[in-house]
C-alpha cells in the first residue's frame, strides 16, 4: 500500500465529526491538517488527531504532505476552495453539493481535469448496503423493467436542531441542494443518467427561527425554495417523481419506491448507508425483506474519499466530481424548470457508476485496493 495518502480538511463545523470517525484512524489516508474560519475550532479539532496540525487555509492548499483536500465548508464556498485547491495541484472532495451554482460546478471540473488532478464529491451513503442491495436486484431483473419511482424527503426545516442553519436557505441551500444530492445519487445509481426534468417550487415562510444553541429563538432570511418538486426523465426511459420539502413535518412515504414491471422495491433513505430494501413481487403473497447482498457494509462517511484515493483508470471513483456534476445539473435545472415553467434538457450526462460488491467491514481495505 505504501505510505498513508495525505489528507487536509477545511471546514471543521457540524458535519466534519462524521468525516473524522472514518478517516482519523484509517490505514489508506492520514490527516495531515486542517483548518476553519474559526482558528479555535481547527486547534480542538487537530488535538483529536494524532500528527495532524492546525494551520490557515493558504498554508494547508500548499502543505507539502496535502494530496487531497476534502473541503466540508458551506455550499457558497464550495467553489473557491475547490478552485484554489485544483490550482495548488491538489485531489478534491467535497461535501455535496459539489458547488452552490452549476457554472461553478461545471469550471471545477473542467479546471480539474486540466490540472490532472481529480474530484469526489458527498454524498457516498449511496455506495453502502441500502442503495446498492437496491441496484443489485434491479440489475439482476428481481422487478423486471425498471418502469418508474418516486422519491420523498419531507422535514419541518434543520434550524430545529442545527445551531448554525443560516446556510440552508441561502443560495446553494434549500431542500433540493441540501437534501437532494442523497435521493438523486441514488436515483442514478438505481436507474441511471436523466435527460430532462420539469419542475414546481414554492417558499412557505420568509423567515425562520433557530431552535437550539447559542443562537435560540434568532430569525434568519429565507432566499431560496422551501418545497420543490419534479418529474425525472431517465434516459433508460423510466421516469422518476420527486419531492424535497422544508415545509412538512413528516411522510410516511417509503424514501424511495421502483416500480417494475414484474414487482416493486422500497429503498432505504439514502442518507444512510445502511438500512432494509424490501420487495413486493407481482402476485406475491407480500412484501419480503432482502438480504444485503452488495455495498460496504457498516460504512460511514468519508469512504468516498478512499474510494477516490483508490480508485485509478480501470476503475474511476464512485462518488466522483462527474456524478456530482450531473446531480447538480439535474437540481439546477428543476429550479430553472419551476421559475420558467417548462420542460428543461440537460447539458451533462454520465456513466452510472461502477457496482459496490457486497464488502465486509472488515475488507474494505483490500477490497477498495483492488
Amino acid at each position: 500500500m505504501g505510505d498513508p495518502h495525505g489528507v487536509g480538511i477545511v471546514g471543521l463545523g457540524v458535519i466534519s465529526r462524521a468525516y473524522l470517525d472514518t478517516l482519523a484512524n484509517h490505514p489508506t489516508v492520514r490527516v495531515v491538517a486542517v483548518a476553519d474560519i474559526d482558528a479555535a475550532r481547527a486547534v480542538a479539532a487537530a488535538a483529536t488527531i494524532p500528527g495532524a496540525e492546525a494551520v490557515s487555509v493558504e498554508r494547508l492548499l500548499h502543505h507539502p504532505d496535502v494530496a487531497t483536500v476534502l473541503n466540508l465548508t458551506i455550499p457558497a464556498a464550495h467553489a473557491e476552495i475547490s478552485g484554489a485547491a485544483i490550482d495548488a495541484g491538489r485531489n478534491v472532495y467535497v461535501e455535496k453539493p459539489l458547488t452552490a451554482t452549476f457554472p461553478e460546478g461545471r469550471s471545477i471540473i473542467d479546471r480539474a481535469a486540466s490540472a490532472g488532478v481529480r474530484v469526489g464529491c458527498a454524498p457516498d451513503t449511496v455506495l453502502g448496503t441500502g442503495t446498492q442491495t437496491a441496484r443489485a436486484a434491479i440489475d439482476s431483473g428481481l422487478i423486471g423493467r425498471p418502469l418508474a419511482a418516486s422519491a420523498v424527503m419531507v422535514t419541518p426545516g434543520h434550524e430545529r436542531w442545527h445551531p448554525n442553519p443560516d446556510f440552508y436557505y441561502a443560495p446553494g441551500g434549500g431542500p433540493l441542494l441540501d437534501m437532494g444530492p442523497y435521493y438523486i445519487s441514488a436515483l442514478v445509481h438505481l436507474l441511471g443518467p436523466v435527460r430532462a426534468v420539469i419542475g414546481a417550487a414554492s417558499q412557505l415562510r420568509d423567515v425562520r427561527v433557530i431552535g437550539s444553541g447559542p443562537r435560540l429563538g434568532q430569525r434568519i432570511p429565507v432566499e431560496v425554495p422551501t418545497h420543490v418538486t419534479g418529474v425525472l426523465e431517465h434516459t433508460g426511459g423510466a421516469v422518476t417523481t420527486l419531492t424535497t420539502s422544508f415545509d412538512g413535518v413528516a411522510t410516511t412515504a417509503a424514501p424511495i419506491e421502483v416500480q417494475g414491471e414484474t414487482g416493486t422495491l422500497a429503498v432505504p433513505d439514502p442518507n444512510n448507508f445502511d438500512g432494509e430494501v424490501r420487495h413486493l413481487a407481482l402476485d406475491g403473497p407480500g412484501w419480503r425483506a432482502l438480504e444485503p447482498r452488495a455495498g460496504y457494509v457498516a460504512a460511514s462517511r468519508g469512504v468516498g474519499l478512499i474510494d477516490l484515493v483508490l480508485a485509478d483508470e480501470i476503475r474511476p471513483p464512485r462518488a466522483s466530481g462527474e456524478v456530482a456534476l450531473h446531480v447538480l445539473d439535474i437540481m439546477t435545472a428543476l429550479l430553472r424548470s419551476a421559475a420558467e415553467g417548462r420542460r428543461v434538457e440537460l447539458t451533462t450526462a454520465v456513466e452510472r457508476p461502477a457496482p459496490v460488491p457486497f464488502t465486509p467491514a472488515e475488507d474494505w481495505l483490500s477490497a477498495l485496493a483492488s
